[in-house]
């Protein structure tokens, strides 16, 4: 096989063009599959613990029942759900919003600290004020509604941040006692 003039430098360009391709895509396979090892590792540590699943479940029920469910009814029986507490012009009825989604940030923050348990004690407990908070404002608003002379209906949603509270004391427990846990075994060193 002799390539002569132009096709043997053409043969060599596609050549070395083949082993280039190949060696961007040899490593970013290894890049992938080392993320995925290392994704895989986390996952696995961080679902292993308990206070993960409660985490979880309070940012799916500060984060994603947002879109699902109503918190009142108005006179004219319109819905009122958490998104639309974003486009009120009064702050505090604003805030409700921002609070469940400070709420479900913080929970994933959370979630992503597991390593530093004392950390992710400490987030626990801001989110479990900030969800008091937001009890309180969600309690407030629904006494101040009108409609009492006709029939007011309050939604399900007002009872979100209660059962986010139970979940991330449920947790702070959780990792209070794996601190313990730490700290006897150290003790035993």
């Amino acid at each position: 096989m002799l390539f002569l003039g132009r096709h043997r430098k053409q043969w060599h360009y596609s050549q070395s063009h083949n082993i280039v391709f190949f060696l961007q895509k040899n490593f970013l396979q290894q890049k992938l599959k080392a993320t995925f090892v290392t994704i895989h590792y986390l996952n696995t540590k961080m679902i292993q613990r308990i206070q993960t699943v409660y985490l979880l479940l309070a940012v799916i029920l500060s984060g994603g029942l947002v879109f699902l469910v109503s918190l009142w009814t108005l006179e004219n029986n319109e819905t009122v759900k958490i998104l639309d507490t974003l486009l009120n012009e009064r702050f505090l009825i604003k805030s409700i919003g921002i609070s469940f989604f400070v709420s479900s940030l913080l929970s994933v923050y959370s979630v992503f600290c597991f390593k530093n348990r004392k950390r992710q004690f400490v987030l626990g407990r801001l989110n479990i004020l900030i969800n008091f908070y937001l009890l309180g404002l969600l309690l407030m608003q629904s006494l101040n509604l009108s409609g009492e002379t006709s029939v007011s209906e309050k939604g399900i949603g007002i009872f979100i941040p209660l059962v986010v509270i139970v979940f991330l004391v449920m947790a702070n427990k959780a990792i209070k006692k794996d601190e313990a846990l730490v700290k006897s075994v150290d003790r035993l060193r």
